[in-house]
């Protein structure tokens, strides 16, 4: 019997989820652990990224395998969660055999949380282990939790005009047994968008400046009409520097790293579907891939497939959020 799909990445065979969080800071990581060690790929475009381990991903390069990636919020300071995850992944004896010891492959990702919350608290390396400690191949939590526990959209204008965003997944069977699942950070700078109706969904927020009114309206600034606007291009750089959208797609199709990385390329494109603008030099836009090699496929199929689930589970990320930091989120918006 074909296996029932949650809508989750959970649904590709090997791939469990952990989140960690600390609320009450407004920030916390997602780890997804590929013990397998499945071919692993990335494609960054924004032009304000944190990572680790991306080069290694890369085609020419000696290391294939990937053995967890890392989501987490705090900036730069966040990538110390993927230590965690190194460690409880050498506690289980598991990474890249170097004959004296096995090195556990963890790339990791950050998005930048610290305009909500505190600015003194962030994920760290025993939030990453516990992160993996809570992993399940469960439909993991979406919403305010992990990675997304302090995310947001539509700095545009400033915090004050922004929206609560959170982290969501999706997953899909693109025929013959083949699978391709995702999961989203979304803290973007631009508006998301729903490519069904070209409505956004959530995003910069009309602002009151005095006795005037900054934005389109009557609800949503759209944030490139205030680009567009005299007060966008005074603003845009001072009140944004804020900003990424982060996750992974993974398959269970038997994919090369050239091919794998290919996928991460075209997933990109369901980023830039649901977000707008997309890959601004105030984003770090990083999507990893990770292909488990259980069943033959077309790469172009896979790729295709995987910007559409990528654009889905940027939907359910902010569709999921709740309100915090005094922040309002999609579900409160009237449609």
């Amino acid at each position: 019997m074909p296996k029932k799909l949650n809508n989750a990445i959970t649904d590709i065979p090997g791939i469990r989820v952990g989140h960690a969080q600390d609320e009450s800071a407004l920030t916390g990581c997602t780890v997804i652990i590929c013990e397998g060690g499945p071919v692993g790929g990335v494609d960054q475009r924004g032009g304000a990224p944190g990572t680790r381990e991306t080069d290694a991903m890369q085609t020419m390069h000696l290391v294939n395998e990937v053995h967890a990636v890392v989501l987490s919020g705090g900036s730069a300071f966040g990538l110390d969660s993927a230590s965690g995850a190194v460690r409880y992944l050498e506690e289980r004896g598991i990474g890249f055999d170097v004959r004296v010891a096995k090195v556990p492959i963890v790339p990791a990702a950050i998005l930048f949380d610290l305009g909500i919350g505190r600015v003194d608290i962030r994920p760290d390396a025993e939030m990453g282990y516990q992160a993996c400690l809570n992993a399940s191949a469960d439909p993991p939590a979406e919403g305010n939790v992990g990675a997304g526990t302090g995310a947001t959209v539509g700095k545009i204008l400033g915090m004050a005009g922004a929206m609560k965003s959170g982290i969501g997944t999706a997953s899909m069977e693109i025929g013959g047994g083949v699978m391709v699942g995702a999961i989203a950070a979304v803290n973007v700078f631009g508006d998301v968008i729903d490519p069904k109706t070209g409505q956004i969904i959530a995003g910069a927020r009309v602002v009151q400046k005095g006795p005037v009114k900054i934005g389109k309206g009557p609800y949503f600034a759209d944030t490139l009409y205030v680009m567009e606007s005299l007060i966008g291009r005074t603003v845009l750089g001072f009140s944004a520097r804020e900003n990424t959208a982060i996750g992974v797609v993974a398959t269970n199709a038997s994919l090369n790293k050239e091919q794998v990385n290919k996928v991460a390329q075209m997933a990109q494109d369901g980023l830039a579907r649901t977000v707008r603008p997309a890959h601004t030099m105030l984003d770090g836009d990083t999507i990893f891939a990770l292909a488990t090699g259980e069943k033959k496929a077309d790469v172009n199929i896979v790729g295709a497939f995987a910007a559409e689930v990528f654009a889905q589970a940027i939907l359910r990320a902010v569709k999921t959020a709740k309100p915090a930091a005094d922040l309002p989120c999609a579900a409160e918006v009237e449609q």
